[in-house]
């Protein structure tokens, strides 16, 4: 069988199983198949042995050769929508694609690969193989989730949280202890292949672990309905503008036309609303429309709009038109929250401004009342690591500005007229376990504006959606929703869907607001609950490992 699979067999089966894993993130959520990749990969580690030389590090090579394989496929299967974002300007970065992929998924690899050496230090015959490897799946999850600026994009967890009553459990062990649980639950048929009376009780017991995953699910959905906010109805505009015209002044007017239109209009159904922006609009075209057409107001009873991410290819303070136009769309009534992009001039010494990804929140008269500046920024997209040596070899990052990105200094809980203080959230920052709220001041509900067309229709948009979703579970809060082309959605603190205009489709949407929740124990307790269970068992594999020892 699998254990005794050698070289570069190995290694190809062991990648495939890695691959297999991936079906069960978004938007698939065939999380079945885990139940089929974690014994192979467990089965691997079995026979991962060196036979002839005695050193730790020696020893350990066939175990991060065996989890690295497995991480490779699991990354490339999993991300390879990135290479998207390439495409958008395919004449500059077409040819960085099959490198991109490679570094990425290889790159990435390597924290499963800290996994299963992690593991394979603690390793036995027995059924404390299967925690060991938990513990090691869930270090390698947080330290991916942490080490530079963290990219916890598809934890192993992620697999345990593919449905509504699923994911539940994340509000008691937050994202990074659903890998902690989910690996024993998947891998545990590996030990049904020898089957002692202690491996038919540990099987046993992981399969209650997964029925009490579900069952309480099934029982906080049914005791908690969605309750919301009275007097407060917010319209989500998804405009599905092309990414390669998204960045250039010459549709400056153009773009500002479609929000407008979009703002003002009816609402589309979100179960309807599944037309293409090239079928619906095909025509943003340079120079054919100007600011003041299709100015209108936003319908009786919307009390706050929302744009996604980067709205404009220009700098919105600096265009009067633009503010007057929106000025116009508010009256005195209504909030504009919008993605846009901020700049603060260079001071004393310094050779070039500071430009910041931001959320604005614009008030009547388009009075900025208040501003956030993302803090997680996205390497080689919004900056290159090294940045002044990259740029001196003549790399950019994806959006082509030079010196990139300035994060902002820290997650902040704004406030505006007519709703509760909320969390703002720009893009890929809403994956991060335990980091979507600032602490000192926790908010009654979360603002998410993204722009995913870097990415088409593929997996990525959707992937991005679930872990949205996952953090409102984990802190009890709701979660409001912008994406350029989709998804954009309402959540509630469970998680569960309240409206939604799916990827591609082009409209307005509108929702009453979710009330929050009690804090759940995962926001208060934070990676505490993670961290404790993962010592216990940490713990008990060590105690196991010291008596067979003896033996």
């Amino acid at each position: 069988g699998v254990t005794l699979l050698w070289g570069w067999r190995r290694t190809l089966v062991v990648a495939a199983a890695g691959a297999l894993a991936a079906l069960a993130q978004a938007p698939f959520h065939v999380f079945p198949v885990l139940w089929v990749s974690f014994p192979v990969l467990v089965w691997a580690l079995d026979g991962a042995v060196e036979l002839k030389k005695t050193g730790t590090l020696a020893r350990l090579g066939p175990a991060f050769r065996v989890g690295w394989a497995f991480g490779t496929g699991w990354f490339l299967a999993g991300l390879w929508w990135i290479a998207a974002a390439f495409t958008v300007d395919l004449a500059q970065f077409g040819w960085m694609i099959p490198f991109a992929l490679a570094f990425l998924s290889l790159g990435l690899g390597l924290f499963h690969g800290l996994a299963t050496v992690i593991a394979r230090l603690m390793w036995t015959d027995g059924p404390s193989r299967i925690v060991a490897l938990a513990v090691g799946f869930f270090l390698a999850d947080w330290l991916r989730g942490h080490v530079l600026t963290g990219f916890p994009w598809n934890l192993v967890g992620y697999g345990l949280a593919a449905n509504d009553p699923m994911m539940q459990v994340a509000s008691l062990v937050g994202g990074y202890g659903l890998t902690l649980l989910a690996v024993p639950i998947f891998a545990a048929p590996a030990l049904l292949a020898r089957a002692t009376p202690a491996d038919r009780r540990f099987f046993a017991a992981t399969a209650a672990l997964f029925v009490a995953v579900v069952g309480f699910g099934v029982i906080r959905l049914a005791t908690t309905p969605t309750e919301f906010v009275p007097g407060v109805r917010f319209r989500i505009v998804q405009p599905a503008i092309d990414q390669w015209k998204k960045w250039k002044p010459e549709f400056k007017t153009e773009t500002v036309e479609r929000y407008a239109e979009l703002s003002a209009g009816p609402a589309h159904d979100a179960a309807a609303a599944g037309a293409l922006a090239s079928d619906l609009r095909p025509g943003l075209t340079a120079g054919t429309m100007t600011p003041e057409r299709g100015r209108g107001r936003l319908p009786a009873g919307i009390t706050h709009l929302v744009w996604p991410e980067s709205a404009f290819p220009f700098l919105l303070t600096d265009e009067p038109w633009a503010l007057s136009t929106i000025a116009e769309l508010l009256g005195d009534r209504a909030t504009l929250l919008t993605g846009a992009v901020r700049v603060e001039m260079p001071s004393a010494g310094e050779d070039r401004p500071h430009w910041y990804n931001s959320i604005y929140a614009l008030g009547a008269g388009a009075e900025v009342l208040a501003a956030y500046d993302k803090v997680h920024l996205v390497p080689f997209g919004e900056y290159l690591p090294f940045q002044d040596y990259a740029e001196r070899l003549g790399l950019r990052q994806l959006t082509h500005l030079r010196g990139g990105f300035t994060p902002g200094p820290r997650l902040r809980t704004l406030e505006t007229p007519g709703t509760p203080p909320f969390s703002a959230l720009v893009c890929y920052e809403v994956i991060f376990p335990g980091e979507v709220v600032d602490p000192a001041r926790r908010p009654d509900w979360m603002l998410n504006v993204t722009n995913d067309a870097w990415y088409g229709m593929t997996p990525g948009p959707w992937q991005h959606f679930h872990q949205a979703r996952l953090r409102a579970v984990e802190e009890g809060l709701p979660l409001v929703r912008a994406a350029n082309n989709g998804v954009s959605a309402a959540v509630d603190p469970l998680g569960r869907v309240v409206a939604r205009l799916t990827l591609g489709a082009v409209g307005a949407l509108d929702f009453d607001l979710p009330r929050p929740i009690s804090g759940t124990v995962a926001s208060r307790a934070g990676e505490t609950t993670a961290w404790v269970l993962a010592s216990i068992g940490l713990a008990g594999v060590l105690y196991r490992r010291r008596n067979q020892s003896r033996k």
